[in-house]
């Protein structure tokens, strides 16, 4: 049987991904009806419809959830082999890192990972969003916090447990300090990438709800935190990325941190898994985060 058109495969697995011919059709930078007529060729070369509509969702049939699958992990190696094409054989690994845990605890330990991982060079993308690395197939692999459950084909090792907590100065915390309902008065800063992370705190750590008068949202952590340096209100902040701040006092959590045993975990494609580099870049996250 023959292969079906790669610029048909191409559209079918970003449309996978995003669930959307819109969300696929920006990715390839091409108009949405270009998109409609690749997916339209590969139904006519398998001869059945590969996606069912779930609310404004597309969403793949079972036998398309395969193929995407395979898809995703063969546009992969592609970009890899392509990468380390261009490299000229020197080992690198794009590394997709939550922001805020890149800035305050990857990159002050930079320096220590190079040294090392040696000849190996990573190189780390902050995510605003942070998404899996089944969707994310420019990286090679991906540094993910809380509970994650990872994809088929998908490796993932915990190196790091960690804790989380309202956060604030030290002036606006002693405001509310000894009893959670005094947040109410405060304005709370949300990160629309951890969108829930309030109501996880509220749950996991026995507190009741507070219905805050005033919320204000950010485009992602780094920026509610920066808000929370400023004085304007409290943030919900993992440990692991103020510790800085907590040691030189620019921070304080007035109700302390419960311990989240998800952490963080680093997750890459089975296939490379084995190799070297990897390893040595698991072993480190370990052996730092101990």
């Amino acid at each position: 049987m023959r292969l079906p058109p790669l610029k048909a495969i191409r559209a079918f697995e970003a449309v996978s991904r995003h669930g959307s011919i819109l969300g696929a059709a920006g990715e390839l930078g091409v108009v949405r009806g270009a998109v409609r007529q690749q997916i339209a060729i590969l139904e006519a070369h398998f001869g059945e419809k590969l996606f069912e509509h779930d609310g404004r969702r597309l969403v793949a049939t079972a036998k398309a959830t395969k193929f995407a699958r395979a898809a995703t992990s063969a546009f992969a190696i592609l970009h890899r082999a392509s990468m380390e094409f261009e490299a000229g054989g020197h080992d690198r690994i794009r590394l997709g890192v939550p922001s805020a845990f890149a800035i305050w605890w990857l990159m002050p330990r930079l320096a220590n990972m190079q040294a090392t991982l040696g000849d190996v060079e990573v190189d780390i993308v902050p995510m605003t969003v942070v998404e899996p690395l089944s969707l994310r197939p420019e990286f090679d692999a991906v540094i993910m916090g809380g509970e994650y459950r990872p994809a088929d084909g998908i490796t993932a090792v915990k190196f790091m447990e960690d804790e989380f907590g309202p956060v604030a100065t030290p002036d606006l915390a002693a405001t509310i300090a000894g009893d959670p309902l005094r947040m109410a008065d405060v304005t709370a800063l949300i990160s629309r990438s951890a969108p829930s992370l309030w109501s996880e705190w509220f749950s996991e750590s026995g507190t009741v709800p507070v219905t805050f008068r005033r919320k204000q949202e950010f485009e992602d952590l780094l920026l509610a935190l920066g808000a929370a340096r400023s004085g304007l209100g409290v943030a919900l902040a993992p440990r692991a990325s103020i510790e800085d701040d907590l040691q030189r006092n620019i921070l304080v959590a007035p109700y302390g941190f419960i311990r989240r045993p998800a952490g963080y975990s680093l997750s890459c494609r089975t296939a490379d898994a084995k190799r070297p580099s990897f390893m040595a870049l698991r072993d480190w996250l370990l052996g730092s985060a101990n």
